[in-house]
């Protein structure tokens, strides 16, 4: 595993690390966290991966992570998910609403 770039991030402190892995098949989300955690010796709940790309014909991903100082940093950087979304109103349910 060869770390392309490692750039810190103060604003919401962590490292956005990319990297380049020689693999026989596309690693997992999961596999990816092991490995990082290993290599830079940080605790796996506090390493997001995002991107995990592949060339074609070639045996080489492109892993994107950010590796934040804590967990605490992770749920707040996270974004916000609705459970349910509303359905936008048309133009005539608005008027019929009024």
């Amino acid at each position: 595993m060869e770390t392309k770039t490692n750039i810190r991030n103060e604003l919401f402190k962590r490292n956005e690390i990319s990297f380049k892995i020689d693999a026989e098949k596309t690693p997992s989300f999961e596999e990816m966290k092991k490995k990082i955690a290993e290599q830079l010796k940080k605790p796996e709940e506090n390493i997001d991966v995002h991107s995990i790309k592949g060339h074609f014909g070639l045996k080489q991903f492109n892993v994107s992570a950010y590796v934040y100082d804590s967990q605490e940093d992770l749920k707040k950087s996270e974004q916000k998910k609705k459970d349910k979304k509303e359905p936008a109103k048309k133009p005539e349910e608005k008027e019929e609403a009024k």
